[in-house]
């Protein structure tokens, strides 16, 4: 996928509620794509939506991509099943520490695409009359 064309967030607004709800699922396409323990139809759906080859609404319409991902989503949910009580703190534990960082990540991007913020006024705006308020 190295050379190929990659889509941008702005390409996933039709199936996103907002840009940061398309900035999310790009990150995880990506993350689908790029994990090589994914692998199969999951895998394949992420890359070819990440290329442009296949638009989201599509591969979500597209029966084999979708029986991927309930079968990631049964494995996930017996694995958990399985878990003792000790596993299933660890797993707790390592989640709250995964979602701080994924938070701190998201923050600092964030904070890249929308630029420097020195230039945004901070000081109160005042209406007519000076009051601040409308009538």
């Amino acid at each position: 996928m190295n050379n190929e064309r990659q889509i941008q967030d702005e390409d996933l607004m039709d199936v996103a509620q907002d840009p940061e709800q398309a900035h999310r699922l790009r990150k995880a396409l990506k993350t689908l794509a790029d994990n090589p323990n994914v692998g199969g139809k999951l895998q394949e759906m992420a890359k070819e939506v990440l290329s442009g080859r296949i638009g989201m609404k599509d591969a979500i319409a597209t029966p084999t991509y979708m029986d991927a991902l309930g079968d990631r989503i049964g494995e996930m949910r017996r694995a958990a099943e399985n878990q003792t009580q000790a596993e299933r703190e660890s797993s707790r534990e390592q989640f709250a520490a995964w979602q701080k960082k994924q938070e701190e990540q998201e923050d600092k991007e964030r904070a890249e695409r929308d630029g420097p913020s020195g230039t945004i006024v901070t000081t109160p705006r005042h209406g007519r009359g000076g009051s601040g308020h409308r009538h």
